[in-house]
Order: structure tokens, then C-alpha cells, then sequence
């Protein structure tokens, strides 16, 4: 249980030294997304991201207001896509198509 002298404190290194919390990280595995085909594994990420992760940045919001304490990143992190593209890319293109579902569904989920 938290005392006054405590909540004082905290308050205080929060104005003058301004503490925040420098990142908030949701690790998602992707191996469940792989397929033989490109196009069909990058939806799959895609649609992870948005069930998985979809109200991240919200929650962090949540949290954030509730302590006042400033969040200054929300992100997510993956499974390497060498590893999950490994199956489906034949070419740099490939890959490029699931980098770019990657963005797309980062900026949907709005992480940074």
C-alpha cells in the first residue's frame, strides 16, 4: 500500500525530472500465420494484428490517464518475417508484401 510520502514523491518525478514510461511492447508470435502463399500469409498477419493488438494503443491510453503517468510508445513486437515468410516468398517482392501488411497494420492499430 502506497502512503502519502510516497504519492508525493511520485508526483514530483513526474513534474520535475518528468518521469513517463518509455515503451509499452506486445510480443505477438506469427508462426500461425505462415502459408505457401504470400498474399494469403500476409492477411493472416494482418488479421492477428488487428484481433491481437487492436485496442493496444487504447489500453496504453487507458492506463496512461488512470496513473497520469505519460506512455510515450506503443508498439508491437514479431516474430522475425524471414522466419514466416520462409515458406510462402519466392522473391524480394514477396516480402516486401508482407512489410508493407506490417505498416498498414501498425498505423490501423496505431503503434508506433
Amino acid at each position: 500500500m502506497l502512503n502519502q510520502k510516497e504519492i508525493i514523491q511520485t508526483i514530483r518525478m513526474i513534474k520535475d525530472q518528468h518521469l513517463d514510461i518509455r515503451t509499452v511492447t506486445m510480443h505477438l508470435s506469427l508462426f500461425d500465420c505462415i502459408s505457401d502463399d504470400p498474399d494469403r500469409t500476409a492477411a493472416n498477419v494482418r488479421a492477428k494484428l488487428l484481433a491481437k493488438a487492436g485496442n493496444l494503443k487504447s489500453v496504453a491510453d487507458k492506463i496512461q490517464a488512470k496513473y497520469g503517468i505519460p506512455i510515450v510508445n506503443k508498439r508491437i513486437s514479431v516474430t522475425p518475417i524471414g522466419l514466416i515468410g520462409g515458406a510462402a516468398c519466392k522473391t524480394t517482392d514477396d516480402f516486401v508484401t508482407i512489410a508493407r501488411t506490417l505498416d498498414k497494420a501498425a498505423k490501423q492499430v496505431g503503434v508506433n
